[in-house]
């Protein structure tokens, strides 16, 4: 038997809510659970994805990544120009 007095009281049936609704019941040593987050509502046990946009973060990762594929063609040009200044140069010396 445990010690009397030490133990904080056991409630059986204590109630966890989530946004101000039952989702379930469980044994705790509080009556009453208030969540945010429990597995019904979660995106890794519903399937479902939510962004959360702090501060633009998410659109300014989407206008970085948009400009560096425009980015990467003119590359290729200033490559390509180099190259024909270079052959200019190598038929100027014969």
């Amino acid at each position: 038997m445990p010690k009397t007095g030490i133990h904080p009281e056991w409630y059986p049936e204590a109630k966890v809510y989530c946004n101000g609704e039952v989702v379930m019941t469980v044994g705790s040593t509080q009556p009453e659970i208030h969540v945010d987050v429990w597995s019904g509502n979660h995106p890794y046990f519903t399937g479902t994805q939510k962004i959360i946009d702090t501060e633009g973060r998410v659109e300014r990762f989407m206008r970085k990544y948009s400009k560096q594929e425009g980015g990467g063609s003119k590359s290729t040009k200033s490559s390509k120009a180099s190259s024909k200044s270079k052959s200019k140069k190598s038929k100027g010396k014969k």
